[in-house]
């Protein structure tokens, strides 16, 4: 499948359309999901036009594992979480609804999620989390 660059996280990081972020360098963006599973949940996208996995290099794709990992640790130590879900879903049978690569990063154990996008989470909230969980990255 050709690259969308009008899809919602290409329009975000064009600075299109607002996210709220918790981590970003020259290779890569983490950011709060407005629609989250759980309390916490983050997603970290690669800033290379890639739609699935498969579509990423592989040198990308080992540098945003990285960013992943410290993302996860910055939510277990700011929101004080007893594990993180990672899901990485590659192409919409699997159940990707955004065609760029993205790792989703949710505090909770995999009994505790709820249903992806189902409704908007309390942007009050979100932006507090994210406050923790980026001084955690900057500690």
């Amino acid at each position: 499948m050709a690259y969308d660059d009008q899809n919602i996280f290409a329009k975000i990081l064009r600075g299109e359309l607002p996210a709220i972020k918790i981590y970003e360098d020259d290779q890569v963006l983490a950011f709060m999901d407005i629609m989250p599973q759980a309390d916490g949940h983050a997603l970290v996208i690669p800033k290379v036009p890639a739609v699935s996995l498969l579509d990423l290099a592989p040198d990308a794709a080992a540098y945003t594992i990285q960013i992943v990992q410290k993302v996860a640790q910055a939510i277990e130590t700011a929101l004080d979480a007893k594990g993180i879900v990672l899901m990485q879903l590659s192409g919409s049978a699997a159940g990707q609804t955004v065609p760029h690569v993205h790792f989703h990063l949710i505090p909770s154990s995999i009994h505790q999620l709820g249903k992806h996008a189902i409704q908007m989470g309390d942007q009050e909230k979100i932006k507090a989390q994210a406050e923790k969980i980026r001084a955690a990255l900057n500690a």
